[in-house]
């Protein structure tokens, strides 16, 4: 009898711990599936957390929630087509004319440079890329369709992720209450101000790299432009997109751009100076621009902030490298407390054995010698 009860209680539990793999795993599936949406949804809350403290001035200046994420939902849209009106005709000529004058461009910069080109035609360096360039406007041309495609579908997903922003921005304080309510009450006025704080920081970290993104991508376009530069614009556009990417992407914008000016412009002085700006200002923006602009975000470590940035891009990409640094601040944000309170518990713990041992040795010492005397007085 024991032995049929053992039975049935251990086939009991496997058809739990079976169920339960089932419903995992279905339920890993089922994310999976969804990957892409939620992807979505992701840029759309840090895009809301962005823009939430704008809304936030507007509601606290007595304007109404709803009528103030009209408001800055216009002025955001009317921005983007506004700028988007305004550089995209001169982009895409500038494009086009770099495309068709690279082969010329490659083969003056071999002409200019007798090291460049014994190095070229040492290794066929030389002979691949004018290949390349010659081929590019035929590929271009080529790939139209599929363009035309991938471009309907930037514009499908741009739709979506702004109606997300939209319903996250008018929802946020019900959303931030709802996360709330899911903790035990007694935890709820913490994790109130852990939510409030989360938000704050982020959404200045966000803005402060926006607004450091757009200064490198004006200084870029100042100083080409001062120097004569052919296709200044499209290039300070590509900084400012590049400098978005954490650790690497001023690097690589700049890599371009001296690339770029070196083919289309003389090796010295312009392709000297273009680089010589790159390297000041990099020391610029790291030690006077960054700081200034981000002085009251989450300060990470370079550390954590490539660490973060490798895993975001292994995950998702240039999506996921362009979120992995705000969703580290958030980390901090945190843990912040916890390492707080733990390292206030060491402190307090190291102040009272200091403090314990003396008063001990002094309890201790009266003792000892009051109970010395009555043994000594004894015998005597």
């Amino acid at each position: 009898m024991t032995d049929q009860v053992s039975s049935r209680t251990v086939f009991r539990w496997a058809v739990v711990a079976g169920l339960g793999l089932l419903a995992v795993g279905l339920a890993a599936s089922a994310v999976y599936a969804i990957r892409g949406i939620l992807v979505l949804a992701l840029v759309a809350l840090f895009i809301t957390v962005s823009l939430d403290p704008a809304v936030r001035w507007l509601t606290r200046h007595r304007v109404r929630r709803s009528w103030a994420v009209g408001l800055i939902f216009v002025i955001a849209f009317l921005a983007v087509v506004g700028l988007g009106a305004a550089l995209m005709p001169p982009l895409i000529r500038q494009a086009a004319s770099l495309s068709a004058d690279l082969p010329g461009d490659i083969d003056r910069m071999v002409e200019q440079s007798r090291p460049l080109r014994e190095f070229g035609e040492r290794y066929g360096l030389i002979t691949y890329l004018q290949d390349l360039a010659k081929d590019l406007p035929g590929r271009i041309g080529a790939n139209v369709l599929g363009f035309v495609r991938s471009f309907f579908g930037a514009v499908f997903t741009a739709l979506t992720v702004m109606v997300l922003t939209i319903y996250f921005m008018a929802n946020l304080p019900n959303l931030r209450s709802g996360v709330v309510r899911l903790l035990p009450p007694a935890g709820r006025a913490h994790a109130r101000r852990t939510v409030d704080v989360v938000v704050d920081k982020v959404g200045a970290y966000m803005i402060g790299n926006i607004l450091i993104s757009l200064v490198a991508g004006i200084a870029t376009f100042a100083i080409l432009t001062a120097l004569r530069v052919p296709f200044a614009l499209p290039l300070a556009v590509v900084v400012a997109i590049t400098d978005l990417i954490p650790m690497i992407g001023a690097t690589l914008g700049a890599v371009i751009c001296v690339g770029v000016t070196a083919l289309t412009a003389d090796l010295w002085p312009t392709t000297v100076l273009v680089a010589t700006f790159f390297v000041l200002y990099q020391q610029m923006e790291n030690y006077l621009i960054a700081p200034r602009i981000l002085r009251n975000t989450v300060d990470l470590p370079a550390l954590a902030v490539l660490l973060a940035a490798l895993i975001g891009g292994t995950v998702l990409g240039l999506v996921g490298a362009l979120m992995a640094i705000p969703i580290a601040a958030v980390i901090k944000v945190l843990a912040s407390p916890k390492i707080r309170e733990m390292d206030a518990s060491e402190e307090a713990g190291a102040v009272a054995g200091e403090g314990v041992g003396p008063a001990a040795g002094e309890r201790a010492g009266p003792t000892a010698g009051e109970g010395a005397g009555p043994a000594a007085a004894g015998p005597g």
